[in-house]
């Protein structure tokens, strides 16, 4: 488990204050994954490398913001999430599709690949 520092370019931990700029603004220029995330949370650490491998394999097509829940309620309040871990992929500024639990790699690839057309 790697939290905190991330691996990749095209990972990167994202807060309340930085969220407007970080995803919605961002995302006006690409898609940017939001996994809503908690560490006492056993499917969000199983979910975790899963979306890293993906987010990889789109070699920057495609960020990955992670918001850690207990230090953000306000955030995830605004998005209404009911469990963790909820991922939320943003478009253009807009939310184009959410999934929550844990999920393999060949599921999100998919799911992704759907929600982008």
């Amino acid at each position: 488990m790697h939290f905190g520092k991330q691996s990749s370019p095209f990972i990167f931990d994202v807060d309340e204050a930085g969220f407007q700029e970080k995803v919605i603004d961002a995302s006006n220029k690409q898609p940017i994954l939001v996994d809503f995330w908690a560490d006492w949370c056993a499917p969000c650490i199983s979910l975790a490398p899963h979306l890293e491998r993906v987010i990889q394999d789109y070699e920057g097509g495609i960020l990955l913001g992670k918001v850690e829940v207990d230090d953000n309620m306000k955030l995830a309040g605004h998005y209404k999430l009911r469990g963790f871990p909820t991922v939320i992929l943003f478009r253009d500024g807009e939310e184009q599709g959410r999934f929550a639990g844990s999920r393999a790699s060949h599921w999100i690839r998919e799911w992704i690949d759907e929600h982008l057309g």
